[in-house]
Order: C-alpha cells, then sequence, then structure tokens
C-alpha cells in the first residue's frame, strides 16, 4: 500500500510537471508568401523578414511564455494556390495569418480568414478597399496605392517638371490598375498631361508594340504600373529602343530584377515609389537591417523584407497588448494600434479602417544604384 501511494504520489508529479509543457504550445502564425513564381523576388525578402522578426522574439523569451512558430506557405504566384494554402494554415490551428504581396492572391485567400475570425496582415498588398472588401480581421502593413500613386504623381510633376506622360499598365492585375488608376488623376490634379494609355498582361515579354506607340506619342516620360516580372523586361526594352525618358512606377518595382535584367548601363533615369526605410537612422531600423544581415548574409533586399517583418511584428504587438492569443482578442488589438513603430514608418490602424497612412520613399535606379531621391508625406497635403 504504501509503495502504491509513492507511485501515484511520483505519478502525480509528472503529470503536474508536464502540464505547463503542454500550455506552452507555440502560438502559430499562418504565412501565405508566392515563394517561386514571378512574385518571389519581393515575397521571398518579405517570409524572411517574418521569419527574422519572429526569432528574435522567440530569443527574448516569446509571447506569454510561448513560442512563434511561422507554418508558411508557398502560393506559387497562383490565385488557386493562394486559397487553397489558406485552407491548409486555417486547419492548423493558427491565430492570425500575414503574407501576400498583391491582392490579386489575398483576395483569394483573405476572406477565409474572416469567415473564421482570424485576423490577416497582408504585409505587402496596397489596395486600399482590401478591409472593406474583406472585413473587419483585414488589415495593411503597407499604405494603400492612392497614396503611393499621388507621392509619384507628385514627385513626376513638381520635381521632374514632366508636362506629357503617358502610361502602360498591366491589365491582369488589381493592384496594377488601381494604381494607374490613382496615378492618372495625381497627374491630372498637378496639371500635366496624360498623352497615352497602353496595356499589356502578366506574363508578356514583347513590349515592341507597346514602345513604337510610346514613341508617337510625344511623351516625356512612361509610368509603367507592373509587378516585379514584367519590371525589369519592360525597362530593358524601353533603354534598347533608344528611349531615354524618365521611366516611373510603384512598388512593383522595388526589386532588384529592375537592375539586374536590364544591367546596370541600361538601369538609368528609373523613378519608383516604396516603403520607408532606406537611409532611416530611427533605432528600429537599423536593428532591423543589422538582425537581417547577420541571419541572412545581405542586407535587405528591398522594403517587403521590411514589411515582412512589420506584419510579423504588428501581430506580437497585438498579441502582447490583448495578453491573449485569442484570435478575436488579436482582432480588437490590431483595430485599436496606434503609432506602432514598425520599420517602414509609424501604423495606426485605430480610425483608420485596416489602412495605415504612412509616408512614401521615392527611389531614383541610376547605373544600377538606388538612391531615395525624397520622402513624401500625406499628411503633408
Amino acid at each position: 500500500m504504501k509503495n502504491l501511494c509513492k507511485l501515484l504520489a511520483v505519478c502525480g508529479l509528472v503529470l503536474g510537471l508536464a502540464l505547463p509543457a503542454l500550455a506552452a504550445e507555440p502560438i502559430k502564425i499562418g504565412a501565405l508568401y508566392n515563394l517561386t513564381g514571378g512574385m518571389s523576388s519581393i515575397d521571398v525578402p518579405s517570409l524572411n523578414g517574418a521569419k527574422l522578426k519572429a526569432k528574435m522574439i522567440n530569443e527574448a523569451g516569446g509571447l506569454l511564455g510561448r513560442q512563434i512558430e511561422i507554418i508558411g506557405i508557398d502560393c506559387k504566384t497562383d490565385q488557386k494556390a493562394a486559397a487553397i494554402g489558406a485552407k491548409k494554415v486555417l486547419g492548423d490551428d493558427i491565430v492570425a495569418g500575414i503574407g501576400l504581396s498583391d491582392p490579386a492572391f489575398v483576395l483569394p485567400s483573405a476572406p477565409l480568414f474572416q469567415k473564421k475570425g482570424i485576423p490577416f496582415v497582408t504585409s505587402g498588398a496596397t489596395l486600399p478597399t482590401l478591409p472593406a472588401m474583406v472585413g473587419d480581421c483585414m488589415f495593411l502593413a503597407p499604405y494603400g496605392d492612392n497614396v503611393q500613386a499621388h507621392a509619384i504623381a507628385d514627385y513626376a510633376v513638381k520635381d521632374l517638371g514632366l508636362k506629357k506622360i503617358a502610361v502602360w499598365t498591366d491589365n491582369s492585375m488589381d493592384f496594377t490598375k488601381t494604381l494607374a488608376k490613382f496615378f492618372k488623376q495625381g497627374v491630372k490634379d498637378g496639371g500635366s498631361e496624360i498623352v497615352l494609355e497602353d496595356f499589356f498582361m502578366s506574363g508578356d515579354k514583347d513590349f515592341s508594340a507597346q514602345i513604337a506607340r510610346l514613341k508617337a506619342s510625344g511623351a516625356d516620360a512612361v509610368f509603367v504600373s507592373a509587378c516585379p516580372n514584367e519590371a525589369g523586361l519592360s525597362v530593358k526594352q524601353i533603354r534598347e529602343a533608344g528611349l531615354e525618358m524618365p521611366i516611373l512606377s510603384g512598388d512593383g518595382f522595388d526589386t532588384e530584377l529592375v537592375a539586374d535584367v536590364p544591367g546596370k548601363k541600361l538601369a538609368h533615369g528609373i523613378y519608383f515609389t516604396t516603403h520607408t526605410f532606406r537611409n532611416e537612422t530611427r533605432p528600429e531600423v537599423l536593428e532591423f537591417i543589422k538582425a537581417y544581415k547577420a541571419e541572412y548574409g545581405v542586407e535587405p533586399e528591398n522594403a517587403f523584407a521590411a514589411l515582412g517583418y512589420d506584419a510579423m511584428g504588428l501581430v506580437a504587438n497585438a498579441i502582447k497588448t490583448a495578453g491573449s492569443a485569442k484570435p478575436a482578442d488579436i482582432r480588437m488589438a490590431l483595430s485599436e494600434t496606434v503609432n506602432y513603430p514598425a520599420v517602414t514608418g509609424g501604423i495606426t490602424f485605430k480610425g483608420n479602417g485596416g489602412v495605415p497612412l504612412k509616408s512614401v520613399s521615392i527611389i531614383n535606379v541610376t547605373d544600377g544604384e538606388y538612391t531615395v531621391k525624397h520622402v513624401w508625406n500625406p499628411n503633408a497635403k
């Protein structure tokens, strides 16, 4: 009888020790990214940024006494794969989702998070109507296309003095169509003229017809509303055709392909908008760049690396603020976020409907080198 009591006591002690271990299961975050295909040059760095932030949090003790586990899914730059990826991570007991850099892939996936009441923070999709389209579980780490389009339009008209601008639009993507629409309005508001509107489709390899029309248009610049895969190729063919006019764009041009595809000699006179962090000296920026280089052996490839880091940071901040890893509590804390010190600029969701109002960097590419020319502040408008 005495031995039985001892055995039961030991078993009780073992079970008591096991309970905290069971309670400390990881906090799972679903991460949807296009790691292959046309969006990979911006989504791979973005996922790397998210993983880095999670690692840093875990090394500092985690959240609520638990570690973060990122469950990454390759959406393959395919809308069906994005929907399938969302269903897969939603079946894995996640508390929030992050990722994707274009609304074409957010729209097939984020509504599935909404149905389950699980917040989703896109690290790169800039369509400002996404929260209205998806619901109250949808948040943007970046600014909206309306902001970046007006930034580059304002810079083109006031700083570059451009009067006649042609616009090329990838007519197969929501992001590129929305960006072009806001850019055209910004140019007209600034008193300049859109002299040509032309179109292409994702995956196009030959821009000779568009170039012929561009030459005949009398334009003194061209705005190319494109995603990364077509960014470098369009620059290459425009320059090879002997056109030296400025090439303008949005954050779809924030990829090494803009310099690598045409080569440094042809990669000049390019101006695009992106998310602030280059040339910044804020402590959170310097910490991010140092940690990224230590982890991956290179400095952040583009602003999307910082946006992935910020998206993970926003979710972590919401969990910490709520003192809870329940999706409903995380969603509420996200909606109440005020001036979160993100690498890409302070983020406030409260009163902004899930879309932060942030500064925009204007980048110039000359001889393959990327330089910040101007930081445009929407609050100064």
